[in-house]
């Protein structure tokens, strides 16, 4: 396994690596991986002949107090995860590689920015934007590699695709969860054992919301005040939304159809943790 730490190196992998007929894929990350990011890699694996992973904690998707210092880093743990998976380079920038002394470029998608977890996080979208665009045009892949969880994320992302011509494909994968339903994320060793228990109530409420959906229940207010019954009896859980939405537009529906978002994002302590499932025409599926 190679690792790259300049644009330059790394798109002249790329580049050759497409040039011998291969399809190049890629996963950002900002490390501290579970085995929610292996999930992406093996999909990456499965769908491309040649495999990066970036790892890079972005400064400019984090506010002013939110945790850029204290994110968690285990760069050793994370490179023998990667390898034993059989990853061929790994993209480990420093800071000043990816946004250059003076840098004043950034990229912002008007609206969805500004909705679900970027009405509470304000410019965090146009930092994931800008640090996605400059991995895409760093290692030019074929197929890019994000999973579920991050729903609203996908959503920029897609239209910034959509909107800028990106040569690239948007690969979206499943939630992954403990053997308890937690989804899987990296503030996750934030959490105290009590903690960690009160969390639980994010997949609690959409299991709840999943089974009337299930019995027939298709508005989305009558939904949220079911979610939100779930939360009743854990009030160290603070909300910080419960939304059904488009999730190309991240506009809120009154009535929910297949292929809309319904999201929860909530903070347990300091942590601020996520989850969401996509509802089909059956049922809701839950990563």
């Amino acid at each position: 396994m190679r690792v790259i730490q300049t644009i330059s190196e790394l798109r002249q992998w790329s580049r050759l690596a497409r040039q011998q007929g291969n399809v190049v894929g890629l996963v950002p990350t900002m490390g501290a991986l579970h085995a929610g990011h292996i999930s992406l890699v093996r999909e990456a694996k499965t769908g491309c002949d040649a495999v990066a992973v970036s790892i890079f904690v972005n400064p400019t998707q984090f506010g002013p107090n939110e945790d850029l210092a204290k994110y968690p880093r285990t760069w050793d743990a994370d490179c023998a995860l990667l390898e034993a998976e059989g990853v061929d380079v790994v993209f480990a920038p420093m800071v000043e590689e990816v946004y250059p002394p003076g840098a004043a470029t950034f990229v912002e998608v008007e609206g969805l920015s500004s909705r679900l977890d970027g009405q509470s996080r304000p410019g965090h979208f146009r930092g994931v934007a800008t640090v996605v665009a400059k991995l895409f045009i760093a290692a030019e892949p074929d197929r890019a590699y994000f999973g579920q969880k991050d729903a609203a994320q996908v959503a920029v992302l897609r239209r910034m695709v959509a909107d800028l011509g990106l040569p690239v494909q948007l690969e979206i994968c499943p939630i992954v969860r403990e053997p308890d339903g937690l989804a899987m994320s990296s503030r996750n060793r934030y959490l105290s054992a009590e903690e960690r228990q009160r969390a639980l109530v994010l997949k609690r409420a959409l299991d709840a919301v999943a089974a009337a959906i299930a019995a027939g229940e298709r508005d989305a207010e009558a939904l949220q005040a079911v979610a939100r019954a779930s939360f009743a009896d854990q009030p160290l859980v603070k909300i910080d939304y419960i939304a059904a939405v488009n999730w190309a537009t991240l506009e809120p529906v009154e009535q929910v159809r297949a292929g809309d978002l319904f999201a929860v994002a909530a903070w347990v302590g300091t942590t601020r943790l996520l989850d969401n499932f996509i509802v089909s025409n059956e049922s809701p599926q839950l990563g």
